[in-house]
This record gives C-alpha cells, sequence and structure tokens, in this order.
C-alpha cells in the first residue's frame, strides 16, 4: 500500500514579480512620468510558517549570505518602523529568489514589498499604508526611492506613474518585441541617483535639458503603446533617443557599450538601458522574434 504524505502548506505565502522600465528613469523623481511594467519570468516568494521558536529567515540558495544581510537589514528597518523588537516574532521566513540585485529589475522593491504584505499579515499594517511603508523600506536602497518600483511591485500591473500626482493602469497597449539582456555588470542605484543630483548641482541647465529629453521620451511611448498598429520606426527612434539621456548623465560604462554592441551585431534595432545605469538590465528591440541568438535574452512580454 502506497502512502502519499501531503505537503505542509506555510502560513502565508506572497509572490512579488520584479519590473522593468520603458523610459522616464531619473526624470521621475524630479516629477516627470516613467512607464514600468511587471517581469512575472523575474520573482520574489516569501513564505512564513508560525513555530514557537525564535524568529528566523533562511533562503533556497544556501550561498545567498549578502542576500541574507540586505534582508535582515530592511527587516530591522520594518521593526523600527512599527515600533517592535525581534524577539516579539516567532517563526521561520523562506525566501525563494529568482530576481538579481543591482540590475535594474527592482529587486529591492520586490523584497521591500514582500514584507510589507508580511508586517500587514501579522496585523501590524493597513491596506493602504502599504505604500508608503514599502517606499520608506527601499530608501535603504536608492537613498530617496521615487516609488515607481515599489508601485508596479505593489500592484502587479503596467502603470505609468508620476511621484506628484500618483498613477495609472496602463491596458490595451502594443507589444512589440522587446528583450532583456544583462550587461554584465551590476548598477547601485545609489551612485547613480547622486551622479545626476551632482550634474544638477554643476550643471543645471544641461541636467534639465535632459530631464526634458527624457520626459518627451515617455510621452512619445505612451503614443505608440495606444496606437492600433506597431509603427517600428518610431519605436527605435524613441529607445535610442531616451538612450542618449544615459549617455548626457555619464551613466554608460564600457561594460554597457560592448554589450549593446553585441545585441545590435546579432539584429537588435535598438537598445536601451533600463533602471539606474552603469550596468544592470538592456532593453533591446526587435522587428522579429530573435533566432539563432547566443545571447540570454527575457521576454518583456508574454505572448498568447
Amino acid at each position: 500500500m502506497k502512502v502519499f504524505l501531503q505537503k505542509k502548506v506555510s502560513d502565508f505565502e506572497v509572490k512579488v514579480s520584479g519590473k522593468w522600465i520603458l523610459a522616464g528613469e531619473h526624470s521621475v523623481l524630479r516629477g516627470g512620468r516613467a512607464i514600468v511594467f511587471p517581469l512575472n519570468s523575474r520573482y520574489l516568494k516569501l513564505k512564513y510558517d508560525k513555530t514557537e521558536t525564535d524568529f528566523e529567515i533562511s533562503l533556497s540558495d544556501q550561498n545567498s549570505s549578502e542576500l541574507e544581510l540586505i534582508i535582515w537589514s530592511v527587516l530591522e528597518r520594518a521593526l523600527k518602523k512599527i515600533g517592535i523588537k525581534r524577539t516579539q516574532l516567532k517563526g521561520l521566513l523562506h525566501f525563494d529568489s529568482k530576481i538579481q540585485f543591482g540590475a535594474g529589475m527592482g529587486a529591492s522593491a520586490t523584497l521591500c514589498v514582500a514584507l510589507t504584505h508580511l508586517f500587514s499579515y501579522f496585523g501590524y499594517l493597513k491596506e493602504g499604508e502599504k505604500y508608503e511603508f514599502a517606499r520608506d523600506l527601499e530608501n535603504l536602497f536608492h537613498g530617496e526611492s521615487s516609488g515607481v518600483d515599489v508601485a508596479v511591485t505593489l500592484h502587479q500591473k503596467p502603470l505609468i506613474f508620476s511621484r506628484h500626482e500618483g498613477f495609472e493602469f496602463l491596458e490595451n497597449y502594443q507589444k512589440p518585441h522587446l528583450y532583456l539582456s544583462y550587461t554584465g555588470e551590476r548598477g547601485v542605484t545609489k551612485d547613480c541617483v547622486d551622479k545626476v543630483k551632482k550634474l544638477f548641482i554643476e550643471s543645471a541647465v544641461k541636467a534639465q535639458s535632459i530631464d526634458a529629453k527624457m520626459i518627451e521620451s515617455v510621452e512619445v511611448f505612451e503614443k505608440l503603446l495606444r496606437q492600433s498598429k506597431i509603427n517600428h520606426s518610431e519605436w527605435i527612434e524613441g529607445l535610442k533617443k531616451s538612450f542618449e539621456c544615459f549617455y548626457d548623465w555619464g551613466l554608460v560604462n564600457d561594460s554597457v557599450r560592448h554589450h549593446e554592441a553585441k545585441l545590435l551585431q546579432a539584429g537588435a534595432q535598438a537598445c536601451k538601458l533600463t533602471g539606474s545605469g552603469h550596468g544592470g538590465f538592456m532593453l533591446s528591440y526587435w522587428i522579429k522574434p530573435p533566432s539563432n541568438v547566443t545571447l540570454d535574452l527575457i521576454p518583456c512580454f508574454n505572448f498568447d
């Protein structure tokens, strides 16, 4: 006789997808809009099991000592905000991360949002308090979080985000052949943000003109996303223009240049960084789905 053991269901589970930004990086901090999408293929899973033992965490990847330190630092900030001590919590917290930190995919936001959902489950947060709570947690990583990553990872829907005006969900939009690929080098969001802020101090006119170019790029993409047919030439020009901003900000290093060259040589029509800069992931635009390409490409959209 066969005996089937039923797998224990965790007391609380949440899966938070990463994100990618089409346009609006950096200028979103100063009131510009950003177009951002969830990336369902890259995510963070959090599971919580009630026990009477001291509160502890575990990770699927046994070699994730760096991630464990990051998690504890965010947990400590969350506990401080709520006003409780770690000793007041019991149980086991398990993390399964399928998203790379420092790559512009919103890994820090997925962690902050997942922990926000957990503390809401514990009863410390109301639904309407989640966004600001998670955004404050993300300040640990960015110094000053615009909130765009938190918004899309919290709601798990494409949206057009404004720091001052809120956001609107994006529906019935065009889905061109856009792919993500890793440049081979991590980017540090806070360093990139600080570099752009420094430009505003040293050359305000230049910095404002770059912001204006990125804001204009967002407006172009808004129109393109809502068109009935995909206009390849306008998409290509839009991506080139928004990528120029990263060059103008000084956020394109040799790794990024080499990766862009590889993508264009493989058949991509245009590229741009997505995220803060100095590495991370790059968007590439293709007329048709790429084939016989050795680069590891992640589709931005799920096609039915």
